[in-house]
């Protein structure tokens, strides 16, 4: 596991959950830190589009579609989680660098 890879794992929320695609962003010892990736935006307000990343090099990434990533929550997740998963895919090397120049932190 590494920056920039794309996995798909298991989130909950409440009771609430759902398996979806993930970025991770960085590996802190036993914790991940990740973004989730979505394909809804046309329907979002304009303040959360902002902070949609979109993936232009999606199928590369192993996306079925056109994604985004949703940089307004940093999740940290357990690296325990990831651990054994094979990503889907990783960011390219263009959309990797937009995306570190997309981001405000």
């Amino acid at each position: 596991m590494q920056p920039f890879d794309l996995f798909i794992t298991h989130l909950s929320w409440g009771e609430d959950g759902k398996c979806r695609p993930v970025l991770v962003y960085v590996i802190d010892g036993d914790e991940v830190g990740i973004f989730q990736i979505t394909t809804q935006y046309g329907s979002k307000s304009e303040h959360i589009r902002a902070k949609y990343f979109e993936i232009k090099d999606w199928a590369e990434a192993g996306l079925d579609r056109l994604s985004y990533v949703d940089t307004g929550t940093l999740i940290d997740i357990p690296v325990a989680q990831l651990s054994g998963k094979t990503p889907i895919g990783k960011l390219t090397e263009t959309d990797k660098q937009r995306f570190l120049d997309f981001l405000p932190y």
